[in-house]
């Protein structure tokens, strides 16, 4: 059985930095040139050029909201734990944001937060291979804490703030997130770890067993999420047979 090194505790060495272009790349920086041990967190009050998934930007309001990032040692784990540390770290972040509100945030496969059709929070995992060695994993969180007035560009954002009508300390959230995170990836090296991470994750999905809409090459279909495999395939029944969809291939269509 694989393990976490020990130094890979999450957020032992947590750095508050005043302004950064991206946590991601300031931490992708500090892997690069030897200054950065597992488990190493980097809080950003302010980030210019904030990273989201498929080259999007992520927008967030100067000392209100929660931007890290986190550094994973993962040279003790396979290629094939990928996914499994994506499923991981969004049940942390979900963990997180309903540690506070009454009526639940789920996950939107592949890695977001949302609460009531809305983003809550956002994640985006960089990871450095070398042949067939996972050495590091950078895992990303945006999550919307004490943000009332967002980006007209923004479709569908909304905060704890708003949900919960309270100002929060994020710096301490922040924190509450790497200590749930070393949690669960301490039960992701447990035996039959993946699978009960697999699991939670899968019970957890937004509009699981419902009838959404998507798209996939320019074409709008309805269909139902059923769950999300082990190599982060969504799966989705349409018209009575299941079809496997790898991540960016398909859309949602919320609220079409």
């Amino acid at each position: 059985m694989s393990s976490i090194p020990i130094n890979n505790t999450i957020g032992k060495s947590f750095i508050e930095l005043l302004s950064v272009d991206s946590t991601n790349n300031y931490a992708m920086r500090q892997v690069q040139q030897g200054a950065a041990k597992g488990g190493e967190a980097y809080f950003a009050y302010e980030q210019t050029a904030g990273k989201g998934q498929f080259n999007k930007t992520w927008l967030t309001a100067k000392g209100e909201n929660i931007i890290l990032s986190v550094v994973i040692d993962t040279s003790a784990l396979s290629l094939e734990k990928m996914f499994y540390l994506n499923m991981a770290t969004a049940l942390s972040a979900q963990q997180l944001f309903n540690n506070y509100t009454t009526e639940k945030a789920k996950i939107k496969w592949p890695n977001d937060i949302y609460w009531n059709d809305r983003k809550a929070a956002g994640i985006l995992i960089e990871n450095i291979i070398r042949g067939k060695s996972w050495q590091f994993a950078i895992i990303g969180l945006g999550m919307n804490i004490n943000q009332n007035v967002f980006d007209a560009g923004l479709s569908n954002p909304v905060s704890l703030k708003q949900v919960t009508g309270k100002t929060f300390d994020v710096v301490a959230l922040a924190k509450t997130f790497c200590e749930i995170l070393d949690e669960k990836l301490g039960c992701l090296m447990l035996y039959d770890g993946d699978s009960v991470i697999e699991r939670n994750y899968n019970s957890e999905l937004y509009r699981l067993n419902q009838e959404s809409f998507f798209k996939t090459n320019e074409k709008i279909f309805q269909g139902i999420v059923r769950r999300v495999d082990g190599v982060g395939q969504l799966i989705i029944e349409v018209d009575g047979i299941e079809k496997k969809f790898t991540t960016g291939s398909v859309e949602w269509m919320i609220g079409y």
